[in-house]
């Protein structure tokens, strides 16, 4: 099968587009446009038009360009079914376990509620790409502006579960930020130490920090790590995951890098 070609679009002040393009149909989507200037540019620029647009969740910095492409391109929207009512115009509401096709690249469809209640995930096994917005961020999560400590980290579980290899697209470039917290709370992880050290070279030169790696992810994202004995008993609340990951929340919630 020909490759699925993914082209990182930064957008507003911190968000990512994805452009992404099936090389063997020349079918062509793009995942969570918050503003539509940016994804004409790169089409134009590549003499491509647009298929489909993806939604992960209903939050204008991820919508607000769904109109104007949906009127230039004439593409259909798709989007989670539980936000049929707060994303205009929708046209293909998704919901667990439904498939969605670029081309020939299959994408399947995970819920995953806590930063909104109707948030989706989108996992292209045979492409090894996550599309996860604002549920699973670079060494960080989302906050949870509709949902609890427990549908978040359940979310999270479901996706810390996919395959190390998974490229993990997420929706902000908040990585450095979420580098400098992780660091309060795991500071004597040498894997988050070297990960760090990394991202502010990326940052330095310009660089965007996604994809990362779903394994790298594993062994330095500590709110995938709630889990952990050790990293649950410095939080005081060993054995409790959900209890654990609550308090990560509500630290990375008041903390100032």
């Amino acid at each position: 099968m020909a490759a699925l070609e993914t082209i990182v679009l930064p957008a507003l002040s911190d968000n990512y587009v994805y452009l992404l393009r099936d090389g063997g149909t020349g079918a062509v989507a793009v995942v969570d446009p918050g503003e539509a200037a940016p994804v004409e540019a790169a089409l134009e620029e590549r003499g491509w038009t647009l298929d489909l647009i993806i939604n992960t969740h209903h939050h204008a910095d991820h919508t607000g360009g769904n109109s104007a492409l949906k009127r230039r391109y004439g593409a259909r929207i798709a989007g989670p079914k539980a936000d049929a009512h707060r994303i205009e115009g929708l046209d293909l509401p998704l919901a667990e376990g439904d498939r969605i096709a670029v081309g020939k690249h299959e994408a399947r469809v995970i819920e995953t509620p806590g930063h909104t209640s109707g948030h989706i995930s989108l996992w292209f096994g045979e492409a090894g790409a996550l599309f996860c917005a604002d549920t699973l961020f670079a060494l960080g999560c989302g906050r949870l502006m509709e949902g609890t400590p427990a549908q978040m980290w359940e979310s999270l579980r479901r996706l810390r579960a996919l395959p190390d290899g998974t490229n993990v697209y997420c929706g902000h470039e908040y990585t450095q930020a979420n580098a400098r917290f992780a660091l309060t709370v795991d500071p004597d992880n040498p894997d988050l130490q070297a990960r760090a050290a990394e991202i502010d070279r990326l940052r330095a030169a310009g660089r965007p920090t996604v994809p990362s790696k779903l394994g790298v992810e594993k062994k330095t994202n500590p709110f995938l790590r709630a889990d952990d004995p050790d990293l649950a008993r410095s939080l005081g609340h060993e054995g409790d995951p959900v209890a654990a990951f609550a308090e990560l929340r509500s630290r990375k919630d008041s903390f100032r890098p």
